[in-house]
Formats: C-alpha cells, sequence, structure tokens
C-alpha cells in the first residue's frame, strides 16, 4: 500500500485535484507540498494536530513538507467559520507567536538538512505593492465567483469586511510564491479551505500557464478537527504550560465512543492492521482503546516519559484514587488564602474559563474538594484544609482532578 492509499485508508482525504498526479507524487516521494498556520495564539492546539500528523506521515515517505506561518495572512484573519472579524493582531505578536509554532512543530517535523522548510508569508506579502497586486493578481479572480464561496456566503448577513474579503487572494499569492520559490507543487488544507486552495491553483495555471504542475488536497475532517481544539474550559493546547501533558492525555481519554477508532485511525501511527482488528470493539474495549489513542498522542507531542506519568497518574485517579504523584497541580502561598474562595481557587488552578462558569458549575454540584462536594462558590478555602497532606484535591465534573499545593 502507498502512503496515498494509506492516507485515504486512513480517511484523511476528501476532495483532490488531478487525483493520478497527486498519487505518483505522494507515493514516489516526489510532493513539495505546504500547509499553512495563522499564528493567533502562542500556541498550537489540537485543532492543528491533523495537519501536523499528516506532514509528518508523507515526509516519512519522502515527501518534503512546507510549514508555512503566516506573518502576512494573520495580519488580517481568515473568516473561515467565524461568525465576526477576528482581533487584530500586533506585528510583534505574531512574529513571537510564529517563533513558538517552529518550537512545536519540530517535534512533528524533521527540519534538518533540507528535509523540510519553514517560511513566513510575511516575508512576500508586505513587500507588496497595491496596485501591482490589483493588476497582476486581482485581475484573475471573479468577484461573483468569490462570494460563492461557502467561507464568505456565511459572513455576508452579518457583514464581510473588505480586509477579511482579500483573505482568499492572499491565500492564492503564497501558493503562487511557494510555487515559483521552492517548487511547491501541492498544498494541503481542510475542506473549509477549498475555495482558497483552488484559487491558488488557478492562480498559477493563469499566471504560469495551464501545464503549471500544482494541485490541491483536502483533509476530511479538520475543519472539524478545529473544533476538536476547543472544551467547556477552553482551548487544549500543545504547549505543556497552557495544558498540561495529564490534562491533554484526559482530553483524548475522554473521547466519545464513537469517535475514538476514527480517531485512532486518523492521528496515531499504529500500524493499519491493528487498528483494523478494533474495529468490532465495544463496551470496556472501548476505554481500552481510548487509552491507546491518549498514550500514543501524548507521547507524540510530550515524549514516552510524560506520556508514562500521565497514564499511571489517570489509572490511579479512576482506581483506587490514592496517588496522586503525577495529578496537574498549582501552587499557592499562605498569602493566597486570605479571603480566597472555592472559585477563587478554581480560576487560581485554570480550571474554569469565567468567574460565571465557576458559578454555574458548583451550584449545580460539579466540584469537590478532597472528595466533599462544594455547593456555595464563595466558601472559604482555610489553612487548615491543607494542614494533613499540604494539598487539596480539587475534582471537577467526573474525570477533572487537579492538586492545589501550600507552599
Amino acid at each position: 500500500m502507498g502512503v496515498y492509499e494509506e492516507l485515504q485508508a486512513r480517511g484523511l482525504i476528501a476532495q483532490v485535484t488531478d487525483e493520478e498526479e497527486i498519487r505518483e507524487l505522494v507515493n514516489n516521494g516526489k510532493a513539495v507540498f505546504y500547509i499553512g498556520f495563522d499564528p493567533t495564539a502562542d500556541s498550537l492546539h489540537v485543532g492543528h494536530f491533523m495537519a501536523l500528523c499528516l506532514m509528518k506521515r508523507l515526509q516519512m515517505a519522502g515527501n518534503t513538507p512546507i510549514a508555512l506561518v503566516g506573518g502576512g495572512t494573520g495580519m488580517i484573519g481568515d473568516p473561515s467559520g467565524r461568525s465576526d472579524m477576528r482581533k487584530m493582531l500586533t506585528k510583534e505578536d505574531i512574529d513571537h507567536n510564529c517563533e513558538r509554532f517552529k518550537e512545536q512543530m519540530s517535534k512533528f517535523i524533521d527540519f534538518s538538512d533540507g528535509k523540510a522548510i519553514m517560511v513566513n508569508n510575511a516575508d512576500w506579502l508586505l513587500d507588496l505593492n497595491y496596485v501591482d497586486v490589483l493588476r497582476e493578481v486581482g485581475a484573475c479572480f471573479s468577484v461573483n465567483r468569490m462570494l460563492t464561496a461557502e467561507c464568505y456566503k456565511q459572513r455576508m448577513e452579518k457583514g464581510l469586511s473588505f480586509l477579511e474579503f482579500n483573505y482568499m487572494i492572499m491565500q492564492s499569492y503564497d501558493f503562487y510564491a511557494l510555487y515559483q520559490k521552492y517548487g511547491c507543487n501541492m498544498q494541503f488544507g481542510g475542506d473549509d479551505q477549498w475555495s482558497n486552495m483552488l484559487g491558488g491553483t488557478e492562480l498559477i495555471r493563469r499566471k504560469l500557464g495551464k501545464d503549471a504542475y500544482a494541485m490541491t488536497i483536502t483533509l476530511l475532517l479538520n475543519s472539524e478537527g478545529k473544533k476538536m481544539g476547543k472544551t467547556q474550559s477552553g482551548a487544549v493546547w500543545l504547549d505543556p504550560e497552557k495544558t498540561s501533558p495529564y490534562d491533554f492525555y484526559q482530553y483524548w481519554r475522554n473521547v466519545a465512543d464513537s469517535d475514538v477508532l476514527k480517531c485512532i485511525r486518523m492521528l496515531t501511527f499504529l500500524p493499519l492492521e491493528e487498528i483494523d482488528k478494533m474495529d468490532s470493539w465495544e463496551g470496556q474495549q472501548l476505554n481500552t482503546a481510548k487509552e491507546i489513542l491518549a498514550y500514543e498522542l501524548t507521547k507524540l507531542v510530550h515524549g514516552e516519559e510524560e506520556a508514562n506519568k500521565a497514564q499511571e497518574a489517570a489509572r490511579a485517579l479512576f482506581g483506587s484514587k490514592t496517588n496522586t504523584d503525577n495529578m496537574p497541580s498549582t501552587e499557592i502561598c499562605e498569602a493566597d488564602l486570605e479571603n480566597l474562595t472555592v472559585l477563587d481557587l478554581l480560576s487560581k488552578c485554570s480550571l474554569i474559563p469565567s468567574r460565571g462558569e465557576g458559578r454555574r458549575l458548583i451550584q449545580q454540584g460539579g466540584v469537590s474538594v478532597d472528595d466533599s462536594k462544594v455547593t456555595d462558590p464563595f466558601m472559604a478555602v482555610t489553612k487548615e484544609m491543607f494542614a494533613e497532606k499540604g494539598f487539596v484535591v480539587i475534582k471537577k465534573g467526573k474525570k477533572v482532578f487537579h492538586k492545589a499545593i501550600l507552599k
């Protein structure tokens, strides 16, 4: 089985142009392909996971990934999947986020010896002359056709700024620039990016002739993958300072029964033959599958040692509930205890996205401290509560545990 056929078997391919040419390039390690990442935060999250795993798979098969960070497009913001305009970031914020992305991508992609390239589209987009863009690029795009794109249609009722309307042209220009600078012959992206991607292929062929060798391909669940990155308590980040390895493990350990085998197939590097045997699993076996998924992905992002710790902690908590050694924790000092409430403690431990959400959670019976259910959001947290062990264990819902340590 070639790598293209493996991508199909894992459910990763939704749409392509020029399928036979794509199959030939990918299976023979001749694809120079790019995936774009707009630096809207200082960490990648699990919504980017599928793209990173795809880049790793294709690189392992001899193909050359180009990781494109959007220092230029990030100054505008992608309207796809948005009901309102994105927050405008400063150039300094964008540059910082781009640097953090490279650190995290290096866990998936080997950038040594020219095996992969990381580029920033600010290098060409920020130097463009506006009139030249209108004449050389704008002439290749039909406004009528652009307005039929899903990314624009869903915004027309609430309002689409001219700033965002240019995003498709800028993303298309990225592919054109990468084709010329690096011989990039293929682009990958989510199904929500299809119109933008087709714009890039069309621009190359119109500017450089019909024989220009540029192709597009989309991932089946990348737009759904972006939703994967959000939970009730906020985003699930790849940065361990934002989402601990334990919480990362628990996120995947708690996926729905209906999604676990799909996630194993799409995101792990386990052999397909091994995964196929799991297709008939049900009941308790699905919990075993969730452990496999959580362990494999935590190992991929945070390393084997942290994956082992997270798994041991999870098993201890949901078994005897006596081993708290590897539980995620937050240190608090005695000065913090002055007028500290349970609601304050939840906030200090980053267990709630807002105080309003915290109050609702407590009032609904979703919070316990040392196995005692809390019903009053303003219950005092006292030094005496830490006297026996030096810490208290906070339980949020049925599956989230956190240790508050008095230092």
